[in-house]
């Protein structure tokens, strides 16, 4: 695809078709150029919570926020810990709301990521699991950490390969209560098969695909493209994101 930009005329040019620059359709087209360029350049390597690396996109991050406020989990599942931001990020919400905690499991909690963690202000309302997310034994444990009558929203935020991806929507699906989300992040690697930093077998070696079978053999569970904005005084529709696909509701 070719994009040229005038500013001077206004027009975005897409192969030939001329498109207003100050249009939605343009919006979308020059952001998810930008969403290729900013994830090549590690762009969301450049954010940190409350003191912890976070390694996410804000767009991304704020839309959690809509959700796990309105959903306000009693349990916030997430495999994948890497520093910590993104578990000390839903404990500040979950403190906030007065409610709810954080459990997260990771197949290698690094010394110096743990101490941190372990030392947080909000470490109280978190509780770490060391090992493999799709382990049997480690499967069985988050589950007799979680009480029967206790909402989940579950996050999958790991090891982002097609095959374990399945394997973590396999074990923790049944988790999710009715009304909440199975979140499966970083979904976007299907569009990075052709940048600098990605593999060609991104184009379907990625948490997208996983999320696309699973739903096809798992009716409980509705695709939400975009879940519903609770403010919005634009004309746009779509998010900015790196997890598209991400958002299965438990219905």
């Amino acid at each position: 695809m070719r994009l040229t930009i005038d500013t001077e005329t206004k027009i975005l040019e897409r192969d030939g078709e001329k498109l207003s620059l100050y249009s939605d359709e343009a919006f979308e087209l020059l952001s998810n150029q930008w969403l290729k360029v900013a994830w090549n350049q590690k762009y969301p390597y450049t954010f940190s919570w409350m003191g912890r690396p976070i390694i996410q996109l804000p767009e991304d991050m704020i839309r959690l926020q809509e959700v796990i406020y309105r959903v306000k989990p009693d349990v916030i599942f997430e495999c994948g810990i890497a520093h910590g931001g993104s578990l000390i990020y839903s404990a500040s919400l979950l403190k906030a709301m007065g409610k709810g905690r954080v459990i997260g499991v990771d197949i290698e909690i690094r010394p110096h990521n743990r101490r941190a963690i372990e030392e947080h202000e909000l470490f109280e309302l978190i509780t770490l699991v060391e090992g493999s997310s799709t382990d049997a034994g480690i499967i069985q444990k988050i589950k007799k950490l979680i009480k029967p009558d206790e909402r989940v929203l579950v996050i999958l935020d790991s090891n982002h390969t097609k095959e374990h991806v399945q394997k973590e929507m396999d074990a923790y699906h049944g988790l999710v209560t009715p009304g909440s989300y199975l979140v499966v992040t970083d979904g976007f690697m299907k569009k990075l098969a052709d940048v600098p930093r990605g593999k060609e077998e991104w184009s379907w070696n990625n948490p997208l695909s996983a999320a696309e079978e699973f739903l096809g053999h798992h009716k409980e569970f509705e695709l939400e493209k975009t879940p519903s904005w609770p403010f919005n005084e634009s004309t746009l529709k779509e998010n900015i994101t790196h997890w598209p696909g991400a958002w299965l509701r438990r219905t």
